[in-house]
C-alpha cells in the first residue's frame, strides 16, 4: 500500500475527541463489552474500569494508555488503544501531580503510599464582560 492510502485509513479511524490527560490522572474508561445470550443472540453493554493512568504510549492511531486499579486487593492493569472502536468514552475525575511520565513505581506501592497528590487545572481562560462604571452617588 501506499504511504497516502495509509494515511487515508489513519484518518478515517481516529477519534475526533481530545485526550487532554496524563500519567497520574484517575480516569473512568467506558468500554463495549460484548456478550452472548443463551439464544445465540450478542448484546453489548458499556463497563466501566476506573483507574490511575499509569503511562500513555505511542502517537496517532497506535497510541494507547495503560489504566491501574486496585480491585479486591489486587492490582489490575489494563491497556487500552485510544482509538479503539471498543472505547465509548474516556472521562477525567481527577487531575494527579506526578513528576515521571511513567509512574511505574505505583505496583510498589499500597495503602496511603498509593495516594497521587491533585494537580491544580487552570481552566480555559474565558471572556468576562466588564461591568460599566457605576457614577459616583450625588453626581446626578
Amino acid at each position: 500500500m501506499s504511504k497516502l492510502n495509509i494515511e487515508a485509513i489513519h484518518q478515517e479511524n481516529k477519534k475526533k475527541d481530545a485526550f487532554d490527560f496524563r500519567a497520574g490522572d484517575t480516569v473512568t474508561v467506558n468500554v463495549k463489552i460484548m456478550e452472548k445470550t443463551a439464544d445465540g443472540k450478542s448484546k453489548s453493554r458499556i463497563q466501566p474500569f476506573k483507574g490511575v493512568v499509569i503511562q500513555r504510549k505511542g502517537t496517532g492511531v497506535s497510541s494507547s494508555v495503560t489504566v491501574r486499579k486496585i480491585s479486591n486487593g489486587v492490582g489490575v492493569e489494563r491497556i487500552f488503544q485510544m482509538h479503539s472502536p471498543l472505547i465509548d468514552s474516556i472521562a477525567i475525575d481527577a487531575h494527579g501531580k506526578v513528576r515521571q511520565a511513567r509512574i511505574f513505581y505505583m505496583r510498589n506501592l499500597r495503602g496511603k503510599a498509593a495516594r497521587i497528590a491533585e494537580r491544580k487545572v487552570n481552566a480555559p481562560a474565558a471572556t468576562t464582560a466588564t461591568a460599566p462604571e457605576a457614577s459616583p452617588a450625588g453626581s446626578e
